[in-house]
């Protein structure tokens, strides 16, 4: 199960008992800003996508979208979502659970620049029920194979 990969990933940094588990989904920016009682800016999104034939991530702020101009500047194809039946088998967490820790080798993650103007975060654990609060700097340092920084959303 995705949520016990992320639980001794967490574990190897003596960070395990900050991860959340709700009786509740937070499969959706929607439900877990319910299940966290926030605004839904402050959860760390996790979109999964194909880039040729490499899988990346990119986590960015609940309340923003892609911009496929900015996207297609930065990695040179079209934005292609991962399909939902794929994303396990590819990086390690099932659609609803997917975060930037305790991913497949080979999966690159970014950070987008929308994730900056907050003082911490809220991104999934590998459940669709579980979370992790982060300030920035703590995600940038946990964020498993880490690529760096991209600006590859439209801000509201």
């Amino acid at each position: 199960m995705s949520i016990e990969k992320v639980r001794a990933y967490f574990k190897a940094r003596n960070m395990e008992d900050q991860i959340l588990e709700f009786d509740v989904s937070s499969a959706t920016v929607e439900l877990a800003a319910k299940a966290l009682n926030c605004d839904g800016s402050l959860i760390a999104k996790t979109l999964s996508f194909a880039v040729h034939d490499d899988v990346i991530l990119i986590v960015a702020a609940g309340d923003v979208k892609i911009d496929n101009h900015k996207y297609k500047t930065r990695f040179g194809v079209k934005a292609k979502m991962l399909a939902a039946e794929d994303a396990e088998r590819l990086i390690g967490h099932a659609v609803g659970g997917v975060c930037p820790f305790a991913v497949n080798e080979g999966v690159q993650v970014f950070l987008d620049e929308s994730l900056k103007c907050f003082e911490y975060v809220y991104p999934a654990c590998g459940s669709s029920n579980s979370a992790i609060k982060l300030t920035i700097p703590e995600l940038e340092k946990q964020t498993d194979h880490f690529a760096g920084w991209v600006d590859v959303c439209k801000l509201k």
